[in-house]
């Protein structure tokens, strides 16, 4: 059987989310593995409290990632753009007997945009709601890319595991397709075929495309309450996130010295210790709730963004709890009032 590529980003997610499941199994035995889950997921004051510095790489490089996840999400983003502009019909009538008059009356001699209606209507209502999707993420990679450019200062000695490294790399190269799995592969063929007309033909093949922002904004419209309501939820995660990036840059620049550290406070640390975890788990649960909710890929990633910080936020609650005598006992580690 061949496999696609829904049934490979699958096969991804499971594949990275049952290690940490596993790991966090309160088992005895599982000990060992444990070690090791949390030996790659450590990273900046983490990191530093073990003594393996064996592959890893500077916490700075996390710039990596977000310059991979801007540059690959702004191209997803303006192929299924184009391939839904393109393979629907979202002409108003009004419209089409304007150009059908200057048409037949001489004034143009290009009738193009009238395009037939190349998918059903179900069809571009899921090609338009995959751009919506990655529309969220562009904001998201795009704000996070700002944040470790502008807000964050990475200490010298902070570092990471370089299997982190790469899971961060595969995670931002993940997501997008993700968002976009069902009409990628027609949407990246449909991309190389005009590209290649341009090259055999010449810009004499662009004669009959036309753009007209409002047929480009008028589908968004026609989106449900789900993505609307899913789209205020994202937000509202977006923006508590770099609230609470904004304080653990802060933080850097008050310190003392280049390895000390203090409690923050504000915002979502008042009640957990990593808000800015709680913040991409509700930025993610905006996004799946966008999705209508029915697409099991985009539940697969959402289950690996859930398990992987709250496992990573554990550790860093431990680690809070042993460096300051005096924490505040009410913070938990993630999830307001549960863990």
């Amino acid at each position: 059987m061949e496999l696609g590529l829904v049934e490979l980003l699958r096969a991804a997610w499971i594949a990275g989310t049952l290690p940490i499941l596993i790991a966090s199994l309160p088992c005895s035995s599982l000990g060992s593995f444990h070690g090791l889950v949390l030996g790659f997921a450590r990273r900046g004051k983490i990191m530093q409290s073990s003594s393996h510095h064996k592959f890893t790489v500077p916490q700075r490089f996390f710039s990596h990632f977000y310059v991979v996840a801007v540059a690959w999400t702004t191209l997803l983003l303006l192929g299924t753009s184009i391939y839904a502009y393109r393979m629907t019909a979202i002409v108003s009538e009004p419209f089409f007997y304007a150009d059908l008059g200057s048409y037949l009356a001489g004034r143009s001699n290009v009738f193009s945009f009238h395009r037939p209606q190349l998918m059903s209507l179900e069809d571009g209502h899921r090609v338009w709601l995959s751009v919506f999707l990655l529309l969220l993420m562009e904001l998201q990679v795009l704000r996070r890319l700002f944040e470790t450019v502008y807000v964050f200062n990475y200490s010298t000695s902070a570092r990471m595991h370089i299997c982190g490294y790469l899971t961060g790399l595969f995670f931002y190269t993940a997501v997008p397709l993700t968002l976009c799995c069902t009409f990628a592969p027609e949407a990246l063929k449909f991309g190389t075929n005009e590209v290649f007309q341009l090259i055999v033909k010449g810009t004499s093949s662009m004669q009959d495309i036309k753009f007209h922002w409002q047929y480009f904004i008028n589908p968004f419209w026609k989106l449900g309450w789900c993505q609307w309501i899913g789209a205020v939820i994202f937000l509202w995660g977006w923006i508590h996130q770099h609230l609470c990036h904004a304080i653990l840059g802060s933080l850097r620049e008050h310190a003392g010295k280049v390895d000390e550290y203090v409690i923050p406070r504000g915002d979502w640390f008042e009640i957990v210790s990593s808000p800015h975890y709680l913040a991409e788990i509700v930025i993610y649960s905006g996004m799946v709730f966008a999705s209508g909710g029915a697409d099991l890929t985009i539940w697969l990633l959402f289950g690996f963004v859930v398990s992987n910080l709250v496992f990573a936020a554990a550790e860093t609650h431990r680690w809070y709890l042993q460096k300051f005598d005096n924490y505040p006992s009410n913070r938990v580690a993630i999830i307001p009032f549960l863990c």
